[in-house]
């Protein structure tokens, strides 16, 4: 009994040291901190030579490839490369380590709302008036994003080309260092018996694998909350030919356009102060400039770089490269419609864990416990919280100072009580709906004109109609409803209430909770799904290489013409190191040694 009891002090007393070294990390939020030990190859852009103390002959500063964007692809794809080969990567943000706003699952929607110039997230609205948001920093969307972790479907790995032997080789890669099989929570479990109720079967329990039916699938939250992004893969990496900079915004790709054909030879970036810097590539066929930068990022790089539409590019006396009027086109983003599901206690916060995966394209998701708080009250926005509220029916140019201050006063004085519960998520697959993406300026840290073009596509909006029947199902299911402590709702009660609770710009209707059609049109939201822009065969090949120019590859969702599994975290992180691997390969066969 002593022993036992000794075990349990131990066992009492290591958890509590675990948690006061987490709240030590958190206390250090807004600082750059990192473990230089185990990432003695990050640094600040600033360290980097300028360029007037370049060499003129020769450069200092070569590198077998280099990486734009250390994002959700960027950090595994540099850690595979720099096993053989020297590797710089330049991300514009900064580091997600010890910053308790993207470290932990309970502030998952601060992050979000912070708008400030060093924020992980950067906000943009799409022409579609629906908010949205880009990472800018280390790791990628997978510092900012819900953390769920689940693979593609075979049929996608088949549809992309890819070498299934080398994916089932990549994704574990992943799994063994930074994923985790979530707890299950109780608002979690009541989801889970009511997409079964609601005819979402069978129950496939936990799994990585896309199935029909209802899964849990794993996240990148430990058991303590804390996120592991992709950013500590880069630990994976070989120290020694591995450099890491933060706070290195890339302007342009330099091009030498003497030969037959348009070479990278460098990029030009600014650091954190604006001094100007060049990198270049090693003088050898095999040496590449892979944008990593995002479905975003990747496009308007190219733009930048003079890779686009002849006629879109002379405008902004942005010299030509390349035509090519494919880059930026096709992009598309998977509509999300939230459905409140309220409930009498206040509820934990939870992120996705379970999902139902439907033979009608669409995937139904949940969350909990996101709604107003003392933290998130003096914010403007967030994805999966009323935070925008009646702001939402007031079209974007009437916007003015006026009204947005009188709504902040008025969400101030709503009740907390109005918002406990959740939310069940549904989500299109595959939307058919495309848009396009364009330069508003040539400055690298202003958002591109973008256009999602949401469910302009009649099939889309079936799909949606289809989904919110279902998910009013789950929410009146008696499972719910026995956890909640609510009575069931009517339909028509349950769409007012999301409604009320929605997060986009959008000018809404009367006939809102009539029309199932208009409620989809108007309550579209993201769950930042986006893709698209720089499409195989039209602007890169099936290995991912910029058609038109030698030596440019873009490794990220800009190149899928639909967003893999139900959430693509996991198969844009496999992507970095299949590339990796593949590269690696190609050009040593056996001699890469992995």
């Amino acid at each position: 009994m002593a022993l036992v009891n000794g075990a349990l002090v131990i066992k009492k007393l290591i958890f509590f040291l675990a948690l006061c070294l987490i709240s030590l990390l958190s206390s250090s939020q807004g600082k750059e901190v990192y473990n230089e030990f185990r990432y003695p190859f990050i640094k600040k852009a600033s360290s980097f030579p300028s360029v007037s103390s370049s060499s003129s002959g020769g450069h200092s500063n070569d590198y077998d490839y280099i990486i734009v964007g250390g994002g959700t692809a960027g950090c595994p794809l540099a850690a595979t490369l720099s096993q053989n080969f020297s590797v710089l990567v330049l991300e514009r943000g900064g580091v997600p380590f010890a910053n308790s706003n993207v470290s932990f699952l309970q502030n998952f929607h601060i992050a979000l709302e912070d708008t400030s110039p060093k924020s992980p997230s950067q906000p943009f609205v799409s022409t579609d008036g629906v908010i949205n948001s880009r990472a800018r920093v280390l790791g990628g969307g997978s510092v900012i994003n819900a953390g769920f972790y689940t693979r593609a479907s075979p049929r996608f790995i088949k549809s992309v080309g890819w070498d299934a032997k080398l994916v089932n080789e990549s994704y574990p890669w992943i799994e063994k260092q930074i994923v985790h099989e979530p707890q299950p929570q109780p608002f979690q479990m009541a989801f889970r018996d009511s997409l079964l109720a609601a005819g979402v079967s069978p129950f496939n329990g936990f799994t990585y694998d896309h199935l029909y039916g209802t899964k849990v699938g794993g996240t990148i939250f430990d058991r303590f909350g804390r996120r592991h992004s992709s950013a500590e893969l880069l630990s994976s990496g070989n120290p020694q030919k591995l450099t890491v900079l933060i706070y290195a915004t890339v302007q342009k790709i330099v091009f030498d356009t003497s030969g037959k054909k348009p070479k990278a030879v460098g990029v030009t970036f600014k650091d954190e102060n604006g001094n100007q810097h060049q990198a270049f590539l090693v003088d050898k066929p095999q040496s590449e400039v892979l944008l990593s930068s995002g479905a975003i990022g990747s496009p308007q790089m190219l733009l930048l770089s003079g890779i686009g539409p002849k006629a879109d590019l002379e405008k902004l006396n942005i010299p030509v490269v390349l035509n090519n009027e494919f880059v930026g086109k096709g992009m598309a983003d998977n509509p999300m419609n939230a459905i409140f599901v309220p409930s009498s206690r206040a509820e934990k916060q939870t992120l996705i864990q379970t999902v139902g995966i439907t033979k009608m394209g669409v995937y139904i998701e949940a969350s909990s416990g996101f709604g107003q708080s003392q933290d998130s009250i003096e914010c403007n926005h967030g994805i999966l919280s009323a935070e925008i509220g009646q702001l939402s029916t007031i079209p974007p140019k009437q916007r003015s100072p006026e009204a947005i201050q009188a709504f902040i006063k008025h969400k101030r004085n709503l009740p907390h009580e109005a918002f406990k519960g959740g939310f069940v998520l549904e989500k299109i697959a595959s939307p058919i709906s495309k848009g396009d993406l364009s330069l508003i300026n040539t400055n690298v840290d202003d958002n591109p004109s973008v256009s999602f073009n949401y469910f302009s596509h009649p099939y889309d909006l079936k799909r949606c109609v289809d989904g919110i029947r279902i998910a009013t199902k789950v929410v009146q299911s008696e499972h719910f409803t026995n956890y909640t402590r609510v009575d069931k709702q009517t339909v028509e009660k349950i769409l007012n209430m999301s409604v009320k609770a929605n997060v986009n710009l959008i000018p809404k209707n009367i006939n809102d909770t009539k029309s199932l059609e208009q409620f989809c049109k108007d309550t579209v939201i993201t769950i930042w799904h986006y893709h698209g822009g720089c499409h195989v065969g039209t602007v890169v090949s099936p290995d991912n290489k910029v058609l038109g120019v030698d030596r440019v590859r873009v490794v990220d969702g800009s190149t899928f013409s639909e967003s893999p599994g139900t959430n693509p975290q996991a198969t844009v992180m496999m992507m970095g190191r299949y590339m990796g691997l593949k590269i690696l390969r190609d050009r040593l066969g056996r001699a890469a040694g992995i």
